[in-house]
């Protein structure tokens, strides 16, 4: 395979370099959720406010990794429908102090991203089906990816916020945010008409540790329409690069 995704360590951030298109060097994170204090707020769950905190880590990922453009798989922003304000001023400042175009696959909670979005000439947002640069496919995961996506040599998706529940020897545990990577089976996506040529599926953590997240060793149903069946034998890994088998039965 001539390109590979690369985990920036310690961080739910990759870094993909050599995609045969243009842009060459991609930063790429999932599941940014700007704004989600106000919604948990107004939801009853008391949280301070964190996106100054998310705002210099992205930043910060940026200046670390120089690429030539920054891609985020989807869920931007956390409310479903119009921005809040907390959403609009995080997001503007955020944009304000990024010195690299960026790409805003569309999720399900961006129905109206384009309101914060089209005030920035360097931010492209995509249709949710996806976008595909040379070797590499992105999309969130919520939807059908379109075919071109399929035909890349790898698929990379947000939306799952993949977690892992680990157990110590005396019964206690912690749930840890995983990356998903594995073979990416065709079986579902033939049934919708889709052909599959990519070799793997990398299913991103969220850069938010506020979302929650679907535990993957523990719950059956998944939350993309084609999860778990294109994903059957992908294994998990830690954000810092521990390899735990096979994410179905860590």
């Amino acid at each position: 395979m001539s390109v590979d995704v690369e985990p920036v360590p310690r961080a739910p951030a990759a870094v993909i370099d050599g995609t045969g298109g243009d842009p060459e060097r991609l930063l790429v994170v999932a599941d940014y959720h700007a704004g989600i204090e106000a919604v948990l707020r107004y939801e009853g769950v008391e949280l301070a406010d964190a996106g100054d905190r998310r705002r210099d880590r992205l930043s910060g990922l940026v200046a670390e990794t120089e690429p030539d453009r920054l891609v985020v798989l989807g869920d931007l922003v956390h409310a479903v429908g119009d921005p809040w304000r907390t959403e609009r001023e995080e997001l503007t400042a955020l944009f304000d102090g990024l010195s690299v175009p960026t790409t805003v696959v569309k999720g399900n909670h961006d129905g109206g991203i384009e309101v914060i979005t089209d005030e920035f000439p360097s931010v492209t947002v995509t249709d949710p089906s996806g976008i595909r640069y040379g070797a590499v496919g992105f999309i969130h995961g919520h939807t059908w990816p379109d075919q071109a996506v399929l035909e890349a040599e790898i698929v990379c998706m947000g939306h799952e916020h993949p977690l892992v529940v680990l157990e110590d020897a005396v019964g206690g545990g912690r749930t840890e945010r995983a990356w998903l990577r594995g073979h990416l089976a065709g079986a579902p996506f033939r049934e919708r008409g889709l052909a599959v040529a990519a070799a793997e599926l990398v299913v991103f953590p969220a850069f938010n540790d506020r979302s929650g997240g679907t535990r993957v060793n523990v719950e059956r149903e998944l939350l993309s329409p084609f999860l778990p069946a294109a994903l059957p034998e992908g294994e998990a890994y830690l954000l810092d690069g521990t390899r735990l088998g096979p994410y179905r039965s860590v």
